[in-house]
Parts: C-alpha cells; structure tokens; sequence
C-alpha cells in the first residue's frame, strides 16, 4: 500500500515553508504515489484533528508565497492550553495520527517542534522533521529554511541604514534576532560593513564598544553603525547567568530547580529591551547622536530568497525519500547540498551556536570589524 503523509509546520513562521510543503507534496505524489494531509496551525491541528487534503495542484504555484498555507503556532502536544491550563494531549495527538491511517508525520519547525516531534517519536509516533529557523541554530545541519531570506533583509536594512548614519553622523544601533545564536548579525553585519557586531557567543564591554567608536570618530570616521543581536549580553550580565545556570545544575531538589528556571526566565524578560539601553550607554560614553532600530518581525517576512527555495526543495524531496524508506524519528540534514538523516535525540534541545574560529569571526576581525570583547 501507498504511504498517507501528515504534515504540518511549527514554530515562528518564515520565507520558505511553502516552498518545502510544495515539495514534498509534489515529489511523493509524482515518484511514489503517496497521499497527503495538512495539519492547521502546527501541533494544535493535529490535537483537533483540523486538517486539509493536499494534492499537486494544490501546491502548485505557491514555491514563493510567504508565510505557510497551514498556518502555524507554537502549541505543544504535551503542554497545551485548556482553560487556562497547559494540558498532556499526547494521546489526542496519537489517536488523531491513527485516525487518519498515517504512516508518517514530517514536521516543519526549529528548535521547539524538534522537542515536540521527539515526544511524539517516543510515544510511537514515526516522525520525520525538517530544519525550518532564521535563527539558523539547529546543530549538524549547513542551513535552515529562512535563514538565507532573513540574512538578507537584515543586510538589506543595514545597507539602508548607512545613509542616515553618515548623513547625521550618528550612531545606529541595530537589533536583529537571534536569542541565543549570533548568525543573522554577524552575518548580516559581515556583508553590511557594520563598524561594531555583538553576539550572544561573545559577551561585550559597553566602555571597549565606546572607546572602538571614539577611535574611528579620531580617524575622521563620524559615523558608527553596531549590529546587536537581540540575545547579545554584556560580560556582567553573562557572569549573572553563568551563576544562575550553574545553580540550576547543582540544586537537587525539584523546588530549588523550579525556583532556579523562574530566576533564569525573569532575568532573560528583564534582558529584552537591552539594545535600547546599549543605545543610550553609547550616546553617554561618545557623546554621539545614536539611534535605534528594532528589525523585528520584518526578518521573518517577505518571498524567499533563491537559495531558501532551493534547500527548502532539497530537504522536501529527501524527506519523501526518507519515508519510503522507513527512515523515521529523523532531522533530514544538508551537508555540501547532500541530504541525510540526522536522528532526532542527538539534537534536541542543542544549540547551533557560532564557534569562536568560525571563519565569519576571524574574516569580521581581520576587517577591522569590533566584536565587543
């Protein structure tokens, strides 16, 4: 018998879920035969059962269309909402599967839907995911689905940016994301010739930022553009949670682990507004005009960049390979545009982060490119 393929996209939505989906739609349909459906809006629709048949035609044309035809959100099948309360709906998630007569579920997502495809693998579920992030910080993979785009309006705003800067002689301070991996603004400030980079792999002196800004300002310079990571910490905010962490490791009891991931969440809340307070410490220590600009959500927008399609496209037509293979509670990877199974418990919940001899750090550096420390 033919395979019947579930499919649904988690998480944060970004340029290049549609093209994936068409994909894999696409290349089961035409090479074997398989049948398909769609789950709304992520892991909620496989709990309510909330589905759509997808065929060719339905995905045809839609290789450049934002956002996701499925909808997506960030429920998790083993803590779901329900009035007011987070809810185990694995068993509802399972029976749904089996209700359907589904071989296999692919999910589209980052890091979360990761954690949620391994329970559901666990629970007996055959799981294939595909890496699917702007943060581009799923481990053992060369990219993620989103990256490329968000990469490149990130520079793009950079670029724009520039002009105010030089015309003014200010300083411009730009926040993009990344909570925990630097790629987008090393990235981004790399191809932009951004003056100051920092990322949340590198902690930063706020007075080292100044002093690198004043000597560029001495040198006829009058003008500094500093990309931020949104997950960019300074070395005493980094002592703080390398001393929350470690105590969150060392305590036994399950209150004082509770109460040591409370402190954590509340220190990375209070965080979040910290690119307008580098702005204003800038302003302070140069006595330069600084402005700030939050990219946001903006980097997850827009139509997919060619090279989005194209990995989305290799990853969607592996990921039918995979299932009629019987290859399943697998990640499909790419390494050097070859597609291959990277078993989920090896990743989930680790980080991709940016190494310290990455070739972007040594390249930023030897451009004369400050990196905060």
């Amino acid at each position: 018998m033919k395979e019947k393929v579930g499919i649904l996209t988690s998480g944060g939505d970004c340029p290049g879920l549609n093209a994936a989906i068409r994909a894999i739609v696409k290349s089961g349909y035409e090479k074997y035969g398989m049948k398909f459906i769609g789950f709304k809006n992520g892991f909620r629709g496989l709990i309510q059962n909330n589905f759509v048949e997808l065929f060719p035609e339905m995905v045809s044309g839609i290789l450049t269309h934002r956002g996701t035809i499925l909808g997506t959100s960030r429920d998790k099948p083993h803590r779901f909402p329900e009035n007011g309360v987070n809810v185990d709906k694995t068993e509802e998630a399972i029976k749904n599967y089996k209700r359907n007569k589904l071989d296999t579920l692919i999910c589209i997502g980052g890091g979360g839907t990761l954690k949620n495809a391994y329970y559901l693998s666990k629970a007996g579920i055959n799981i294939i995911t595909l890496p699917k992030t702007i943060d581009n910080d799923i481990p053992k993979t060369d990219s993620c689905i989103g990256f490329d785009t968000a990469l490149g309006i990130a520079t793009d705003a950079i670029d724009r940016l520039h002009s105010t800067a030089m015309s003014h002689d200010r300083i411009i301070v730009i926040e993009v994301m990344g909570h925990r991996a630097g790629w987008i603004a090393l990235g981004a400030g790399l191809a932009g010739g951004a003056d100051i980079i920092l990322i949340p792999e590198i902690p930063y002196d706020i007075k080292k930022c100044a002093k690198a800004i004043i000597k560029r300002k001495k040198s006829g310079k009058l003008f500094s553009i500093v990309v931020v990571a949104e997950g960019a910490m300074s070395k005493s905010q980094h002592k703080i949670l390398s001393e929350l962490a470690c105590k969150k490791e060392k305590f036994v009891s399950k209150s004082e682990k509770i109460k040591a991931k409370q402190k954590l969440v509340e220190f990375h809340k209070e965080h979040l507004s910290h690119t307008l307070v580098i702005t204003r410490q800038l302003e302070e220590l140069t006595k330069m005009e600084s402005r700030l600009t939050i990219l946001g959500h903006l980097q997850r927008g827009g139509t997919p960049s060619a090279y989005d399609r194209i990995i989305a496209t290799r990853i969607g037509t592996a990921a039918t390979q995979f299932v009629s293979a019987g290859k399943y509670g697998v990640l499909v990877g790419l390494k050097e545009d070859k597609a291959f199974p990277i078993p989920i418990e090896e990743i989930v919940g680790k980080i991709n982060f940016v190494p310290q001899n990455h070739p972007w750090i040594i390249s930023a550096k030897e451009t004369g490119i400050f990196l905060g420390d």
